[in-house]
């Protein structure tokens, strides 16, 4: 969450300026740890933290800082005496602290909560694995030319799964790049994309970008592409190289690029199995939407290689991630957060996040939930816009929302709806993924 020095934030509780003094989240029983300023000779507990140096003001950086970090208790030491009596104040404030710090509830070991935005960091304990598909994707990426293909809803965890492919690829020596491409100035032309899509490639593998050396002006750009990774980059590296290719989906819209790029990874997916060169290229591409691009079957990398879909949580993973937020919840309060929001892997470690870290309970959360006073209304928003916009995308989740058993939608409305995470299958029907989505867009598409 970036600062913002004009909001004003919650004002900290009055306390003398000398000692210890409560900035904020102090009296949180769930903080991980706290943080103390003291500021230099001469200086003072609060104007010393702010950028006009004023002592009244409740807009200064450790409240800044408190907005940022709410799991933590942030607190400022003041004092105008000399070395002696500082050292005396800290020895007894301190064990005052730490008397009030709450322990961990498992082996004694704190547990810093994560913002759950983006993908989930590779060392952290609020990553649910799903065993059966991990394992596959492990053992397949290590089979020369391999490709695989990752395909979820938005915000379902493909670029968490696909960094750990290409972690554990990397501690098998392996080479790795992960690569986005997909920014509006790539994607002007096939050319210049491809072009784009070399030099980025050579700059990630430490190699000097030579395009001018191997782009003859009288081939098609594919081929100088292929040339390029064949004759230049993979000869110059020992190893296999793991090239992730992340929200792939975003070339869609451009049938020219989308059509000679796909083209490109099927045809060095098919060079492996007779060349040895292309055997070290290994491929993960991660896409949300189904592939409506029109591709000649044989020249598709869709239809190939290892298919991954990852989806919702099951019970058993909700329950784990739960008590890895350290929350001492029954069944039945697992069950009221399922209920809300079914499985969804983002959402719930959003709503966990904020409970964890003392910020709600469970049954103000629940309130509020498909409420624009909501903790989800940032994230729902873009729904409503994208659905507001699409008059046949809006007729189609209308019917599901207003019906309390799946229905059968157009193939086209279906695919786009559970791509955007908005639905689920049952059997060749479908119906609302959870009741928030269905409350929250209930009310508002209601005309």
């Amino acid at each position: 969450m970036p600062f913002n020095i004009f909001s004003k934030p919650p004002k900290p509780e009055p306390a003398e300026m000398t000692g210890l003094i409560k900035i904020s989240g102090c009296d949180n029983p769930k903080r991980c740890g706290d943080v103390i300023f003291v500021h230099g000779l001469g200086g003072d507990a609060r104007g010393t933290w702010h950028p006009q140096e004023l002592r009244n003001d409740d807009n200064f950086w450790l409240t800044w800082l408190g907005q940022e970090r709410p799991d933590l208790g942030i607190w400022s030491f003041g004092y105008k005496g000399v070395s002696q009596f500082i050292k005396q104040q800290l020895l007894t404030n301190l064990a005052i602290v730490e008397q009030s710090t709450p322990k961990a509830k498992k082996n004694n070991s704190s547990v810093i909560f994560e913002n759950p935005d983006g993908q989930v960091p590779l060392n952290s304990p609020f990553y649910i694995e799903r065993p059966e598909v991990e394992i596959k994707c492990y053992e397949f990426i290590l089979q020369p030319g391999a490709l695989i293909r990752i395909k979820a809803p938005q915000k379902m965890g493909k670029t968490s799964l696909m960094s750990r492919i290409l972690d554990h690829s990397k501690q098998k020596g392996y080479r790795t790049v992960s690569l986005n491409l997909w920014s509006q100035e790539s994607l002007t032309d096939l050319g210049s994309f491809l072009q784009g899509f070399c030099a980025i490639l050579s700059e990630e593998l430490g190699q000097e970008e030579q395009i001018d050396k191997y782009w003859k002006k009288l081939l098609p750009n594919q081929v100088n592409c292929t040339n390029y990774l064949k004759e230049y980059l993979l000869k110059n590296i020992d190893t296999p190289l793991v090239l992730g290719l992340d929200d792939i989906d975003k070339i869609f819209p451009y049938p020219e690029i989308a059509q000679g790029f796909f083209a490109l990874l099927r045809a060095w997916h098919e060079n492996g199995k007779n060349e040895v060169i292309w055997q070290k290229l290994r491929l993960v591409i991660a896409h949300s939407q189904e592939v409506y691009v029109s591709l000649n079957v044989n020249q598709s990398p869709f239809n190939v290689g290892l298919s991954v879909e990852i989806g919702e949580f099951n019970a058993t993973q909700i329950k784990e991630l739960v008590e890895r937020h350290q929350l001492n919840w029954s069944d039945t309060q697992i069950g009221e957060l399922r209920g809300m929001i079914d499985g969804h892997p983002y959402l719930l470690r959003t709503a966990l996040y904020q409970i964890a870290t003392g910020n709600l309970t469970l049954e103000q959360l629940l309130k509020v939930a498909p409420t624009d006073e909501g903790l989800f209304r940032g994230f729902l928003h873009p729904y409503l816009s994208l659905l507001e916009e699409d008059k046949l995308l809006k007729a189609a989740i209308q019917k599901v929302i207003n019906s309390e058993i799946p229905v059968k939608l157009d193939s086209v409305q279906t695919f786009k709806l559970r791509s955007l995470g908005l639905i689920e299958f049952k059997g060749n029907e479908v119906q609302c993924l959870c009741n928030l989505y269905r409350l929250y867009f209930r009310e508002r598409l209601s005309e």
